[in-house]
């Protein structure tokens, strides 16, 4: 499959490297179950160049945890086009887990770590501490995704997850329970306009208290 020009701006020097990450979610990521066979063809697309321009609603040098990682999206594109953050992927199914440590090894990620386990368990609160963002990819409905993510962040810090057209819905309907995770100074926005022909929407909740 053609590797398309805006993987070769986003991923620069890595760029091997998400060529091979692309290879693995063809092949062993489908055969394990992590990809199905009609996202093959639209990898590139809809799956990693939409999760690695997230980096753009990102400061530099942070620190950054991603819950509920499965095959690694959006943290391993992210690892990839931004290699000064240093990044936790929290995956609680141990399948998904080993083949995140798999590719991590396999791409030489020193910025990743692994963390098996899920995001509200207290073991995995205490090892991942507090980080500047936390990320995650179609997880959860926002309120759930909310009293998963805020608790991880530094105050003052946030979530950013990716979501579809629906997420001011979302906000309209799930706004207790993200006031109830300390959430406030909620934002929608597009990151990836100038590279993708559809852009990544996010939605961004400070850690108030």
């Amino acid at each position: 499959m053609t590797t398309p020009p805006a993987a070769a701006e986003l991923f620069g020097d890595n760029l091997d490297k998400a060529i091979a990450y692309h290879e693995s979610l063809a092949t062993d990521g489908s055969i394990r179950g992590f990809i199905g066979p009609r996202e093959i063809p639209r990898l590139w697309d809809r799956h990693i160049l939409n999760c690695a321009v997230i980096g753009e609603a990102m400061d530099k040098d942070i620190s950054v945890a991603d819950i509920g990682s499965g095959a690694g999206l959006p943290g391993i594109p992210l690892a990839l086009a931004r290699p000064d953050l240093k990044i936790t992927l929290i995956e609680p199914l141990l399948k998904r887990s080993v083949y995140l440590d798999e590719v991590v090894e396999l791409l030489g990620l020193d910025n990743v770590t692994v963390i098996r386990g899920r995001a509200e368990e207290k073991a995995v609160r205490k090892q991942v501490g507090h980080v500047d963002v936390v990320t995650s990819r179609a997880v959860a409905p926002l309120g759930r995704l909310a009293g998963w993510s805020l608790p991880l962040a530094k105050i003052g810090g946030r979530m950013i997850a990716m979501k579809g057209s629906s997420v001011t819905e979302e906000i309209e309907r799930d706004d207790k329970d993200i006031r109830r995770a300390g959430g406030g100074n909620i934002k929608v926005y597009t990151v990836g306009e100038k590279l993708l022909d559809e852009p990544t929407t996010l939605i961004s909740i400070s850690r108030e208290r």
